[in-house]
């Protein structure tokens, strides 16, 4: 059986959230600016990976709080990015590697330096440009009231 966003919201895992057009405009402002931001030469292949990883996760904050819920604090980048399976039925193969990536993310960001290759900081960024499409059309396809 597959999981609802119900499913998750009797577990404690989200809680129901009203979104508006603004909220969702400052996401996507932010994923702009970050998908900028990650090309950034001679910028460390860690942090171009982050600030890529961080525009992927707004993205699917935004698909969430589309859907009228936000990710409760724990496991919240977990959450959010699991979300996506259910808000936009997006590939378990990407989610997968979304998923691997915030994991690696974590390491480089509190562990270790030097971690993200060059070939992962580029993939982690057309990930997050490929998702940004998808986020953009979903939204005003499903809830073009609030699609900025």
């Amino acid at each position: 059986m597959k999981a609802s966003l119900q499913d998750w919201l009797k577990n404690g895992w989200i809680d129901q959230h009203r979104s508006s057009r603004e909220e969702i405009a400052g996401l996507f402002a932010v994923v702009e600016r970050d998908l900028k931001a990650c090309r950034t030469q001679h910028l460390v292949a860690d942090w171009r990976f982050n600030i890529a990883y961080n525009a992927a996760l707004q993205l699917a904050t935004a698909a969430l709080a589309a859907a009228g819920y936000r990710a409760e604090r724990a496991s919240h980048h977990f959450r959010v990015i699991q979300s996506l399976a259910i808000t936009m039925e997006l590939d378990p193969t990407t989610i997968r590697k979304l998923d691997t990536f915030r994991k690696k993310r974590n390491v480089a960001d509190y562990e270790r330096a030097n971690l993200v290759s060059e070939v992962e900081a580029e993939e982690m960024r057309e990930l997050a440009e490929r998702l940004h499409k998808d986020v953009s059309a979903w939204i005003r396809k499903n809830h073009p009231d609030i699609a900025p």
